[in-house]
């Protein structure tokens, strides 16, 4: 439980972050880092409505069974057992920035001196159906849920499942990977993408080795189709002048999200998109002693453009606000945020991946085993976390590597009884 709701204490400067993604959570483990045991390190609040943090990037491992729901999700509550973060679980009804405070569903009105904003934008679509038929795939729960729907279709009397993926970014592309060595020979998987090609945001080389992989994979992916509706069993489809209706099992949504509600209705300056508006710093126009990081926010970089909102950005600007949180507090200048674009890795499947950096691009088993170091020693929250899935996954290489033996070991055996029966 939160001590002392209502108002922060007169020496101790109280934080409160709202949204324990990347750019929330990591944000308040930099500060409790930066802080150390100093006198006036301040409060420091993450409130999420999970009870867990996600791990993005591998969401589509839980898919193919390749990692564990607490390697990809583990609790808050453990990530910050040897912090002094407090972690408070509650639905944000909305902020008022004039009077610093915050309103939490069933729980009074919380008072801040500095305030982060990083709740990240939901899921959305105008499309007809969409929200009804379709399932989407941003968080734990779609996960869980996506696993069930399959694990029905698995269990079902159909020689095809099809399956029908709306978009062409990287979350359709990686999760059409993984369904196809889910699915296998069943799998009649298709992209749908309203433009000219995948991955838009990407490198050419990320691009076409994602088109070769899932086209080689049996993958359809058509260009150029927009979605008109979708239905229980179908999706209608318009495909230049013409309209088409597609039948399949299940139909994924990638497409498409919205700023939360609450979020239109802050006292400051927002874009055409709603979202927020910031300094170089990541304070608010109007409010410096907010911060807003993620995709909620309009951030832009040296050139004036939008950093993009993906997890290495969120990673960076944690970092970029904590220091500038501490800046504050310390009464010292803070510094403007420099994106620094450090590459793109996806994996296309169990057994491959693609990763351009620094213009060293891999691919296949060896791109696999990068992207998944990198994000495991380099990534992941806390150190103890990473250990514990490291450790974990030794000892199930082990183990594979111990069977794998004994099982070879027998096999040789038979085939020697076997070869020399005749003077045994």
């Amino acid at each position: 439980m939160l001590k002392n709701l209502q108002s922060g204490s007169s020496n101790q400067a109280r934080i409160c972050i709202l949204g324990g993604g990347f750019a929330g959570l990591y944000t308040a483990l930099y500060l409790d880092r930066l802080f150390g045991s100093k006198a006036n390190k301040p409060e420091i609040i993450l409130i999420d409505q999970k009870d867990r943090f996600l791990f993005t990037p591998f969401l589509y491992e839980l898919i193919t069974g390749e990692l564990q729901t607490w390697e990809v999700a583990p609790p808050f509550k453990k990530l910050l057992i040897d912090t002094e973060v407090q972690f408070h679980q509650g639905t944000i009804q909305g902020v008022d920035l004039e009077r610093h405070q915050i309103q939490l569903q069933d729980s009074p009105a919380l008072f801040y001196d500095y305030l982060v904003l990083a709740v990240g934008r939901r899921t959305y679509s105008d499309v007809p159906g969409v929200s009804t038929h379709a399932y989407a795939f941003r968080t734990l729960s779609d996960a869980i849920r996506l696993q069930e729907k399959l694990h029905i279709l698995e269990n079902s009397n159909l020689s095809k499942i099809r399956v029908g993926i709306l978009g062409g970014g990287a979350n359709a592309v990686e999760l059409a990977g993984k369904l196809v060595d889910r699915l296998g020979e069943r799998g009649e998987i298709s992209l749908i993408v309203r433009g000219q090609k995948i991955l838009k945001n990407f490198s050419t080389c990320c691009q076409n080795v994602a088109y070769k992989s899932l086209i080689n994979r049996g993958v359809q992916i058509k260009f150029q189709t927009q979605v008109e509706a979708v239905g229980e069993n179908s999706i209608n489809i318009i495909q230049g002048s013409q309209t088409y209706t597609v039948p399949v099992d299940l139909v994924i949504g990638t497409i498409g999200t919205q700023a939360r509600e609450w979020l239109h209705l802050l006292s400051c300056q927002h874009n055409s998109q709603g979202q927020l508006l910031t300094q170089p710093t990541l304070q608010l126009i109007d409010f410096p002693e907010v911060f807003a990081l993620g995709d909620l926010a309009d951030i832009r970089d040296r050139k004036g453009q939008q950093v993009p909102t993906t997890a290495q950005a969120a990673f960076q600007q944690a970092n970029c606000a904590a220091k500038n949180l501490k800046a504050a507090i310390d009464k010292k200048p803070l510094r403007a945020f420099h994106y620094l674009h450090l590459g793109q890795m996806l994996t296309l499947g169990v057994h491959t991946a693609t990763v351009s950096s620094f213009g060293i691009e891999l691919k296949g088993f060896l791109a696999r085993l990068t992207r998944k170091a990198v994000y495991i020693l380099l990534r992941m929250p806390t150190i103890d976390h990473r250990y514990q899935v490291v450790r974990y996954r030794l000892k199930r290489l082990a183990l594979k590597s111990v069977q794998q033996f004994i099982q070879g070991f027998k096999q040789g055996v038979y085939r020697f009884k076997k070869a020399f029966s005749f003077f045994l």
